[in-house]
């Protein structure tokens, strides 16, 4: 089979999971649906791009040994999981913060656009932010910590091959999946300008979702 011939293991089983993974919701494709609505296409696809390469420099560090390192060193994932934590509540938080007030601004003006409400999301440098949700997105480091390197052979004699294989085949669908939600936000943007209440709704539900996504982080372990 093709799989074994370059050594990857169970290869439908893997392609499986991938899908599986990819369309769990998380902190990456939120935050690029979130600036595609906010900011259009162009913006979308920066965010999409820093997804990408967070998820390759995951991937490379997986391969290159370091989801050993972390078993072997328990306190050192201890803190890289507190740090992502921190980070995406401190995210959510923001933008909890940012939806009341845009409710209270339509409450107190029903009449005014959202055009003008306060930023939803930091969408100002999407390539660099969405790059550090994805180092710190809890669903990307236990696929690559706990699920990516299952599917090598240990016994292959070019490893390489086999991580850049399983690599093109994560960021292949995740080209799709993120291309599709950023036409989709991009449809969504003008609804959310035109409804302040149901901006500031979805910015609050997604805020929610990144608290979430820290507490999950923070509770997660290799096994």
């Amino acid at each position: 089979m093709l799989g074994n011939s370059i050594g990857i293991l169970n290869l439908w089983t893997y392609l499986a999971g991938v899908v599986v993974v990819i369309l769990l919701p998380g902190p990456n494709s939120l935050y690029v649906l979130a600036v595609a609505a906010q900011r259009g296409v162009r913006q979308g696809y920066a965010g999409a791009c820093g997804v990408f390469l967070g998820d390759t420099i995951l991937m490379t560090l997986s391969a290159a040994g370091v989801a050993s390192l972390l078993h072997a060193q328990p306190a050192l994932f201890f803190v890289v999981k507190y740090l992502g934590a921190a980070y995406l509540c401190w995210m959510g938080l923001n933008m909890l913060r940012g939806a009341i007030a845009n409710a209270r601004a339509a409450r107190a003006n029903p009449q005014a656009s959202a055009v003008a409400a306060p930023k939803q999301v930091d969408a100002d440098q999407p390539f660099r932010r969405a790059l550090f949700i994805s180092l710190l997105n809890p669903k990307a480091i236990l696929f690559c910590v706990s699920f990516f390197i299952q599917f090598v052979d240990p016994g292959y004699a070019y490893p390489a091959v086999s991580f850049a294989v399983l690599g093109v085949i994560v960021q292949t669908c995740s080209f799709l999946y993120l291309s599709t939600l950023i036409l989709a936000g991009y449809r969504l943007a003008e609804h959310f300008r035109q409804r302040r209440r149901l901006s500031a709704g979805a910015t609050g539900g997604v805020g929610a979702l990144f608290v979430g996504f820290g507490v999950k982080l923070a509770t997660a372990t290799l096994s």
